[in-house]
This record gives C-alpha cells, sequence and structure tokens, in this order.
C-alpha cells in the first residue's frame, strides 16, 4: 500500500465475538496517503482474543514491502502482549507468569513474524468512544462476525 518506506500507514484493528467462544469477525481499515483498503473475515467458532490478533495479523500480512505503520488497536491484549509480556512468554517457553500455556500462542507466534517485517508503532484506542478510525474497524469486525455467524 505504501509507496515509500518513508511513508506510514495508517491501521486501524478491530475484533467482535457473538458469544465468548461463539461466530467472531475481525476487522481493518487501513490508511496510506490518498489509498485505503478494508479487510475483513470470520469464523464460526472464536473468541473475541483471537479475532483482535487475526486483524492485526492480516493488516501486516498484506503490505508488500518492509513500511513504518501505525497500529491503532482498542485491545490492550494485543498492545500489551506484543510490546510488553511476549518477551516474558518465549523465555518461560510459552507459559504465563503463573506457568500456564500461553493462550493463542499460535497467533502470537505468527503476528511476531508479521510485525517483524516493518517498523510498527503499537497505539491503544479507547473502544466505542467515538473514534472514527476505531468504529470503522468495529464495524468491519461486526461484518465478519455476522457473515460466518
Amino acid at each position: 500500500m505504501s509507496s515509500s518506506a518513508e511513508a506510514a500507514v495508517v491501521v486501524y484493528t478491530d475484533g467482535a465475538c457473538k458469544g465468548n467462544p461463539g461466530p467472531g469477525g475481525w476487522g481493518v481499515w487501513m490508511v496510506s496517503g490518498t489509498h485505503e483498503k478494508e479487510m475483513w473475515g470470520g469464523e464460526p467458532l472464536t473468541t473475541n482474543n483471537r479475532m483482535e490478533l487475526m486483524a492485526v495479523i492480516q493488516a501486516l500480512s498484506v503490505l508488500k514491502r518492509r513500511c513504518k505503520v501505525i497500529v491503532y488497536t482498542d485491545s490492550q491484549y494485543v498492545r500489551k502482549g506484543i510490546t510488553e509480556w511476549i518477551e516474558g512468554w518465549k523465555k518461560r517457553g510459552w507459559k504465563t507468569a503463573d506457568n500456564k500455556p500461553v493462550k493463542n500462542a499460535d497467533l502470537w507466534r505468527t503476528l511476531e513474524q508479521a510485525a517483524a517485517e516493518h517498523q510498527v508503532d503499537w497505539r491503544w484506542v479507547r473502544g466505542h468512544a467515538g473514534d472514527p478510525g476505531n468504529e470503522r474497524a468495529d464495524g468491519l469486525a461486526n461484518r465478519g462476525a455476522a457473515e460466518v455467524g
């Protein structure tokens, strides 16, 4: 999406789940200069956290070259997981601080690999608080959930 490695790609991501677990969806709205892209998808039986992770994975995976990326997520689980918790999980062999298996370790590994391809600035935004990008990603995530539910 970015014609220059210097131009930042702005990404809004969100996940949704109707029941937890239940039918879920992920949504992405990406902007780079004058270019925009919307993506969404879903799974018939999943969790909200898996859909939050999947949204970011899908966004980073479509970028064709190394980019500066600003990711906005309303999920502290995603933001803190990738910026704070993941190093400890890896050191403990994908175990939490209380020695339990890390939930969604498959997606965390995929996200870590996808993020390593780019220069990512992880930002948290309050969900359902009127942020236009977050509201758009939320609508796309709900669309993904509705299509599989």
